[in-house]
């Protein structure tokens, strides 16, 4: 949290306005200009920006959404809290993103949503992904948790599919502590979502007397909105979020460069049409608690970060677990080392001196 947060943070909050107010639509409106795209919804958490785009595509009792199950479990509980049951599609063991043909092979009548979880920032194969969507009529929502910053076919994550879900939780790119963003391809899903995200009001409604309760309710909706608390700290975030972003992919290839040729610590598969924004940097490793033990010992964290959601008995399990061989590769063997902006130039010389040393003794 930079210091410069401060004297805004401390204006906001003395303003006598710290609830959804004129921070959260300039906040909005900055975002929406980074991302190039029309309009961004904030709401207070990433799980949020999920669960609405989830009701706006219409999911409910019965219905299936396909996912990946290689992400955190707010990816899916919205999925539960609205009815729905989920399909676990296979991944890409090198890059840990969801295969579109095995979304496409698991499609059904009752598929309403197709979960796109971008790896570690990196973007799935959303041409696929989309034209499988649009053939079956299905939404296609994009959790971009770790993705703010990515790039697909030249445009900013985000200008994508029909529903894009960003995390400004504690340890993401940017933070306002906690919240989350949706952007709606649609203008009237948009629309839908800012009533939706306050119990399904119209903010900006005032009767003669200026209540606002005195307006039709026509769908129930939920406490969703962001405030001008959390907006004022993204608001300053973003003046420094290229610059951390530039920070994370640089880190990036400088760990790509040096782990090439390396055998026992494998990097994830890149494609020259997408950038990731490397919030995390996975590779692959067989021995993954000696390598885990051995960075520990060298003062360095490392984490699986995530693991296989179709474990859990809240999203029901799967009882083939070996049908997904993909996940079952990248869960035996991912673990994420430290690549953030906070990395400087010495930091990165004992993490690649680390890495070298655990190749050289197997």
């Amino acid at each position: 949290m930079p210091d410069s947060v401060m004297p805004a943070l401390q204006q906001t909050l003395f303003s006598g306005y710290i609830g959804e107010g004129p921070r959260v639509a300039q906040f909005e409106r900055a975002l929406a200009d980074w991302l190039a795209v029309p309009d961004v919804v904030t709401v207070n958490s990433g799980t949020s920006a999920l669960h609405l785009a989830l009701h706006l595509a219409g999911v409910g009792p019965g219905d299936e959404v396909i996912s990946s199950p290689q992400t955190c479990v707010a990816t899916h509980t919205p999925v539960v809290a609205l009815g729905g049951r989920m399909v676990w599609a296979d991944i890409d063991p090198w890059t840990g993103n969801i295969s579109a043909a095995d979304v496409a092979a698991k499609c059904s009548e009752r598929t309403k949503a197709i979960i796109a979880v971008h790896w570690g920032g990196y973007p799935c194969d959303l041409a696929e992904l989309a034209a499988i969507a649009h053939t079956r009529g299905i939404a296609l929502i994009e959790d971009a948790a770790h993705a703010l910053g990515s790039r697909y076919q030249g445009l900013r994550i985000g200008a994508h599919g029909d529903f894009v879900c960003f995390s400004f939780q504690a340890i993401k790119l940017l933070t306002t502590v906690d919240g989350g963003a949706l952007v709606c391809k649609s203008r009237e899903m948009d629309a839908r979502a800012r009533r939706l995200r306050w119990f399904g009001l119209d903010r900006h409604y005032m009767a003669n007397d200026e209540c606002r309760w005195d307006q039709d309710l026509d769908e129930a909706g939920y406490k969703f909105h962001m405030n001008d608390v959390a907006a004022t700290i993204g608001l300053e975030q973003l003046n420094y979020l290229d610059a951390n972003l530039a920070r994370h992919q640089a880190n990036a290839a400088h760990f790509d460069a040096a782990l090439h040729g390396f055998r026992h610590i494998r990097p994830l598969l890149r494609s020259p049409d997408r950038s990731s924004a490397h919030w995390l940097y996975t590779v692959r490793v067989k021995q993954r608690q000696a390598f885990f033990e051995h960075m520990r010992d060298a003062g360095i964290a490392c984490s699986r970060v995530h693991v296989r959601n179709d474990r859990y008995r809240a999203f029901g399990i799967n009882a083939d677990e070996s049908a997904l061989s993909g996940v079952a590769r990248f869960d035996a063997e991912q673990i994420s080392i430290p690549c953030g902006w906070w990395i400087g130039d010495a930091e990165r010389r004992q993490i690649v001196q680390a890495l070298q040393q655990f190749e050289a003794v197997l």
